[in-house]
C-alpha cells in the first residue's frame, strides 16, 4: 500500500475564498481510500476580491502581472498553511482561479503562476488541469468527476452546489458529467444587492414568491435543451442572465426565491424517479436550506448531506486527487465527461 501526503488547493467562481486541504490518499489493489485532514478557507482581502472580479476587463499587462502576483500569494498561503498546522506534504495541487473560459472557442484561463507558488511554497505544485482537456476538444470541466468515480462511488450521483451546480453519475459504465445551471454565482450576487455577502440559509429566497414569467423564461433558456458534455462559465452568465432581470420589476427576494425554483428544478430534470437512489450534496450551496428543501421537493432521490469538512472542501479534495494522477501519469480528465478525442492526464509540473 502507497500513502501520498498533498495539499489540494480550490477557489471557486463564487470567490468565497481560497480552499486548502490536507489530503492523505492511500493506493493497494482494491484502489484508492482518502483521508481530509487540515483544512481552511482563507476568505479574500477587499484587494483581492476586487481584482479577480475585475480582471477579464483588465489590459493583457495587468494580467500577466497578476497571474503571477497570485501564484505568489497562493502559494504564500499555502506555505503559512503547512507552517501553522506543522504538517508535511509531497506536493501541492491547485485548480487557481478562473477568469476565463470559452470552450467553444478553444480556450480556458486560471490564474495563478506554478512557478511562483512553488517559489513561495517550497512544494512541488501541479497547477493548469483544464488547457490539455481543451486542447483535445473538450469542454475543461467539470473535472470532479474523476474523483466522484473513485473516491465516492458509493453514490448514485454526485451533485455539487458551488457557483454552478454540476452533477455527475454512472451510466453504462461510463462516467458522465456536466454544469447543471447557475448557482450560487447568481444567488449570491443578488444577496450582495442587498448588503450581504450571500445568502445565509437561504433566508432572502425564503422570504420571497416565485415569479412564473421570470421562472418560465429561465426554464426556457438554450443551455438546458443542449445535450452534455456541456459546461458553464461567468460569460454565460453576463450574456444570458443578467439581461433578464431588468426585463422584470420585481424583489430581490423575490428574484432569489424563483432562482432558487429554477435550479432545483433543472437539478430535479437530471435525475430518474427512483427513491432507492441517493445523491451526495456537496458545496457552498449545501448550507442554503431554502435551495436544499426545494431540490427535495422536486425529487424523489435521498440526498445525502455529509459533514461540513466534506461539504466545503471535497473540490479541494478532489485537486489533491487529480495532481496524484497527474504524477503517476494516469488519466484525471474523462473524455466521457468532457467531449475530448481522449482521457487527458492534465496538468503543468512546477518544481520549487
Amino acid at each position: 500500500m502507497k500513502t501520498y501526503s498533498i495539499i489540494g488547493m480550490m477557489s471557486g467562481t463564487s470567490l468565497d475564498g481560497v480552499d486548502l486541504a490536507h489530503c492523505t490518499f492511500e493506493e493497494s489493489e482494491d484502489g484508492y481510500s482518502y483521508e481530509l485532514g487540515k483544512c481552511d478557507t482563507i476568505p479574500y482581502p477587499e484587494k483581492w476580491l476586487n481584482r479577480l472580479k475585475t480582471l477579464h476587463l483588465a489590459s493583457a499587462l495587468e494580467y500577466a502581472q497578476t497571474h503571477t502576483e497570485y501564484g505568489r500569494y497562493i502559494g504564500s498561503l499555502i506555505h503559512n498553511f503547512v507552517i501553522t498546522n506543522e504538517i508535511s506534504a509531497d506536493f501541492a495541487a491547485c485548480h487557481g482561479h478562473t477568469i476565463f473560459h470559452n470552450p467553444t472557442k478553444q480556450y480556458t484561463s486560471q490564474i495563478g503562476e506554478g512557478a511562483a507558488i512553488a517559489a513561495e511554497c517550497g512544494l512541488p505544485v501541479v497547477c493548469d488541469f483544464r488547457t490539455s482537456d481543451v486542447a483535445a476538444g473538450g469542454q475543461g470541466a467539470p473535472l470532479v468527476p474523476i474523483g466522484d468515480q473513485l473516491l465516492f462511488n458509493q453514490y448514485d450521483y454526485c451533485l455539487n452546489l458551488g457557483g454552478f451546480a454540476n452533477i455527475s453519475m454512472q451510466i453504462n459504465g461510463r462516467r458522465i458529467a456536466w454544469d447543471i445551471s447557475p448557482a450560487n454565482i447568481i444567488l449570491n450576487h443578488i444577496a450582495v444587492q442587498k448588503g450581504k455577502p450571500y445568502d445565509k440559509n437561504g433566508e432572502i429566497a425564503a422570504s420571497g414568491m416565485v415569479h412564473p414569467e421570470l421562472l418560465q423564461t429561465l426554464n426556457n433558456l438554450g443551455y438546458y435543451r443542449m445535450q452534455p458534455p456541456k459546461s458553464l462559465g461567468r460569460e454565460w452568465i453576463e450574456k444570458e442572465i443578467l439581461p433578464i432581470l431588468p426585463l422584470y420589476n420585481i424583489s430581490l427576494d423575490d428574484a432569489a426565491c424563483t432562482f432558487c425554483e429554477h435550479i432545483a428544478m433543472q437539478i430535479a430534470s437530471c435525475l430518474v424517479k427512483d427513491s432507492n437512489k441517493q445523491m451526495l450534496v456537496t458545496g457552498g450551496g449545501t448550507f442554503n436550506t431554502f435551495l436544499v428543501q426545494r431540490i427535495a421537493v422536486h425529487t424523489v432521490v435521498e440526498l445525502i448531506i455529509p459533514d461540513a469538512q466534506t461539504i466545503n472542501y471535497k473540490e479541494a479534495l478532489v485537486f489533491a486527487f487529480l495532481g496524484l494522477l497527474r504524477m503517476q501519469g494516469k488519466p484525471n480528465c474523462l473524455a466521457s465527461v468532457t467531449g475530448a478525442s481522449r482521457n487527458i492526464s492534465g496538468g503543468a509540473v512546477y518544481l520549487p
